[in-house]
């Protein structure tokens, strides 16, 4: 690697490489989950049709179940918020549990409404009428399996938020993870273990290790990637090693100080107080 740029060890083996790998297997395993339960949705559909006597086209039993997936799509970010902060030991397990059956009742709203407004839009654009009953009826029948559905999903987040904070075991053999910080004409050979916290300077980032403060040249954004799971952000202009803070304090406004192992305090905002746990 050349001195002129800095980055971890191991290439895409290091942190932000593991990372991406962890994310592709992720999306491919939701992908590879949708359409097999989507293919049997669509046969299964099809099949009681048949034993009611009825007759539908495939367009519209695919175009029913596409849209029911393209709003739990949407609707994905939401799930994974209530994971992220409704969850054990953050909240009390029987709260988290009467807190994510409250959602399954507006996010079922939102995800029979959007439905039912793709299929309004399609069938027009075919020139057909698409007939749902009463919405409140609707929403009864289609409440049972959302509350299913948002389980599987909610769990799905949940392990996979898991996932991708958990690092990799390292054999013992293999060299320490190292962040290469040019500096005039030396390159710090910085050991990731060993930076306390980050800050952003302008076009740079300021890095403090072992006592010192160095500047390198990267957005924040990227460093924090580079860096891995084991960097949390505490501020926009700032990170730290989550495993160097030694005690944190919350104001009433919801902003907080951290205290790490050598003394050094550094402010926080409320925003991302979560990120601590």
């Amino acid at each position: 690697m050349s001195e002129d740029r800095a980055g971890t060890s191991g290439g895409q083996g290091g942190a932000s490489g593991e990372r991406r790998r962890k994310r592709a297997l992720l999306a491919l395993a939701f992908l590879g989950f949708v359409l097999v339960q989507s293919f049997a949705n669509v046969e299964s559909s099809r099949a009681d049709l048949a034993r009611a006597g009825l007759v539908e086209r495939p367009a519209h039993i695919w175009l029913w179940e596409l849209s029911s997936v393209a709003m739990w799509v949407l609707l994905l970010p939401a799930i994974g918020w209530m994971v992220a902060r409704v969850r054990p030991p953050r909240v009390a397990w029987g709260w988290a549990v009467l807190a994510h059956a409250a959602a399954t009742v507006p996010l079922s709203a939102l995800h029979v409404a959007g439905m039912i407004a793709i299929r309004l839009g399609v069938y027009a654009l075919w020139g057909e009428r698409y007939r749902y009953g009463g919405a409140l009826d609707r929403f009864v029948y289609e409440y049972r399996k959302d509350a299913v559905a948002y389980l599987l999903l909610a769990a799905f987040m949940a392990v996979a938020t898991w996932w991708l904070a958990r690092r990799e075991s390292v054999p013992a053999a293999r060299a320490e993870q190292v962040l290469l910080v040019p500096d005039g004409n030396v390159t710090h050979r910085v050991p990731v273990g060993a930076i306390d916290w980050a800050a952003s300077a302008g076009n740079y980032v300021e890095i403090a290790w072992g006592g010192r403060t160095l500047l390198h040249r990267s957005t924040l954004a990227a460093l924090a990637e580079e860096l891995g799971s084991g960097f949390v952000r505490i501020h926009r202009g700032r990170i730290v090693r989550a495993s160097a803070v030694l005690r944190v304090e919350t104001d009433r406004s919801g902003d907080f100080t951290v205290t790490l192992a050598d003394g050094t305090a550094l402010r926080g905002s409320r925003r991302f107080r979560t990120n601590l746990g």
